[in-house]
């Protein structure tokens, strides 16, 4: 299953980049929300090979998934992809530079299920699909005008 968005951010795509590279900030967010982040990895740069291990609750169970960053091209795309027991993921991050100080950014993330368990939840997801993806696609235009915020809070003197 695929969820897309495409979102145009008042920001350079290099800024953009940066926002979306501060993997720190995002550790950080999903340790907010109950979530067990851990670095496997030993870089000291980001690039790729960074390697998180996540623990998080969904439907009151603890699932556990190995997320990889594969592609990191400064700054026009992200790649990660992940493993858990019953699924295998991806998300693509894409930048467009519309102009000097406009940045289209396309969001893809898929999943897929590996075992009949796995199957079966996504069939639930299945029809329920247009919900998920509009909600997908608030939080991708929520993180849009949050780093359009941001980027308008540094210009400003």
């Amino acid at each position: 299953m695929k969820f897309s968005a495409k979102e145009d951010i008042e920001a350079p795509a290099e800024q953009v980049f940066d926002s979306l590279s501060d993997f720190a900030k995002f550790e950080r967010a999903a340790m907010r929300r109950g979530a067990e982040v851990a670095r496997v990895d030993r870089l000291a740069e980001p690039g790729v090979g960074l390697t998180w291990s996540l623990r998080f609750p969904v439907r009151g169970k603890m699932r556990r998934i190995v997320c990889e960053l594969e592609r990191f091209e400064r700054p026009e795309a992200m790649n990660f992809t992940g493993e858990s027991t019953g699924f295998n993921l991806w998300l693509t991050l894409n930048l467009m530079a519309l102009s000097r100080g406009r940045t289209r950014l396309t969001v893809v993330f898929e999943i897929k299920p590996r075992t009949l368990t796995a199957r079966l939840t996504m069939q639930s997801i299945r029809l329920n699909k247009a919900s998920y993806a509009r909600r997908f696609e608030a939080r991708v235009q929520k993180y849009a005008s949050e780093m359009e915020l941001r980027h308008i809070g540094q210009r400003m003197p």
